[in-house]
Parts: C-alpha cells; structure tokens; sequence
C-alpha cells in the first residue's frame, strides 16, 4: 500500500506545477490560431488579387468571350427582368403610402411624387435590385462554375488551351455590367409608374400634382446616378459569383458553400459601394 501510495504520489504533479505548462499550451494554441486566420485572410487576398489580374489580362482575348456575351446577357440579365419588376412595383406602393402617411397634410401632396422619383432612382431600385440578383445571379453563378470546377470542366479547358477566365469569366462580367442598368432603368420606370397609380387610386392625389413633384426636382444626375451604381453592382456581381465558384472543393458540398459565399460576399460588396457612392460622388455634387 506504501509503495502503490508513493508511485502515484510521482506519477501526479501537483496543480501548482501543471499550471504554467498549461497556461503556456493554451496560449500557443490561440496564438496559432490567429496566425492561421491571418495567412488564411492574406492568401485570400493573394488570390482574389491574382483572380482581378488574370480577369483584366483575359479581356484581350476578344475572339474567346465575345461569342459567350450574347447567352449570358439572356440568362442573367433578361430572365432577372421579372423579379426586379416586381420588387420595384411594391417598393413604389410602399413608398407613396409611407409618404403620405409621413406628411400629414403638413406638407404639399405633390411632393410625394418627389419622394418616390428621388428614392427609387438613386437608391431603391438599383440597391434592391442588386440584392436580389446577387441571390440569383451571383448564386447561379458560383454553382454552374463551382460544379465545372469540382467535376474537373475547367481542367479540361486550360488542357485544351482555353484561358478559363476569357471563356468563363469575362463574358459573365461583360453581360452583367451592361444588363444591369438596363434591369435597373426598367425597374426605375415601374416604381415610379407603380407609386404613381397608388397615389391616384388609394390617395386621391391627382396626376397633375404627383407628375408636378416629379418635374420640380427631377435632374437627369438622378439616372444617372442610380445606373452607374447598377453597372458596379453588375460588375462585382458576376466578378465574385465568378471567383467563388472558381475556387470550389469538394463535391457538392463545396459548391453549395461557393453560392452562398458569392450571395453573401456580393451583397456586402454592394453595400459599401453604396456607401463610398453616395459620399465621394453624391457628398460633393452640386445640387
């Protein structure tokens, strides 16, 4: 019993001296970790910067995608028509109603009209309609070229000597940076004509005075701002929709992680270049 009491009493360090080592341990470990996280971010970076440059590098090859730039121009651009029709109809309703709740008689009824032009041209229609194409078309894309590349499509095309990025990528950017305003200047006209009928119908609000609010403010700058924020937006959509599903591993799995990567990393992408839109161009324009 003395022997079996003293080979335990060996065997077991006592907690003052455990302490430090494993304090010491767990500290590596977190160390570690961040250090993992950190070469994982600036890989990404490497490899987002590397992706830009072979893209750029890729429009040259003219010959390659502009056959691909009429398809893709149909599937993401003409068939996304409905849906951004559609959100901007209700967003007109809602605008007009909330603004005539919102200025109970203290203000003219016409400027309502005001309020529903400026909110969806400059910022409605191609925000609301970028966020939702980046679930579909951003998503779509990741998924068709995550499924290339995990099914090994796109190994097949650089072993027959075609660039990836100038038959897969470039034309998807081209189509998406010209379709996308022309979506957005359709959803413009049918939010405007959407608030326009509700004023008329549910407000009593005459055509006279809610086309008058319209032309007493209206500036083409206001297109025109609104369809350049379309044209990024189709950019960065289809370029990150692009670069996620070019990346997928892993079977089916690793491409359902690219869509849902390309929708949240679009939508993020969007919303900061709104807000760098609307402070380094809206900020210091001249009203």
């Amino acid at each position: 019993m003395t022997s079996a009491h003293n080979a335990s009493s060996i065997a077991v360090s006592p907690p003052s001296e455990r302490g430090p080592w494993r304090s010491s341990a767990m500290s590596f470990r977190a160390v570690s970790s961040l250090g993992r996280w950190g070469r994982e971010r600036v890989e990404g970076l490497g490899q987002t910067g590397h992706s830009l440059l072979d893209t750029i590098s890729a429009v040259r090859d003219v010959r390659t995608w502009w056959p691909q730039v009429s398809p893709q121009a149909m599937s993401l651009g003409v068939r996304s028509l409905p849906i951004a029709a559609y959100m901007a109809a209700f967003t007109g309703i809602v605008l007009s109603l909330l603004a005539s709740y919102s200025f109970t008689g203290a203000v003219p009824d016409y400027f309502v009209g005001t309020l529903v032009e400026k909110t969806i041209t400059m910022e409605l229609a191609p925000v609301l309609t970028g966020l939702a194409l980046a679930g579909r078309v951003g998503a779509n894309i990741a998924a068709e070229l995550g499924t290339m590349r995990v099914t090994e499509q796109i190994d097949a095309l650089e072993t027959l000597s075609y660039d990836p990025h100038a038959y897969l990528v470039v034309p998807r950017v081209v189509a998406g940076t010209i379709m996308f305003p022309v979506i957005v200047g359709i959803a413009m006209f049918v939010g405007i004509a959407a608030g326009w009928i509700c004023s008329t119908w549910l407000l009593d609000l005459t055509s006279a005075d809610f086309t008058k609010g319209i032309r007493l403010f209206f500036k083409t700058f206001d297109v025109q701002y609104g369809l350049v924020k379309a044209a990024s937006f189709g950019t960065v959509i289809t370029w990150i929709g692009c670069m996620d599903g070019m990346k997928a591993r892993g079977g089916a799995q690793g491409v359902g992680a690219a869509a849902t990567a390309a929708v949240v990393h679009s939508a993020v992408t969007i919303l900061v270049l709104d807000a760098l839109f609307a402070t380094f161009w809206l900020l210091g324009h001249e009203p």
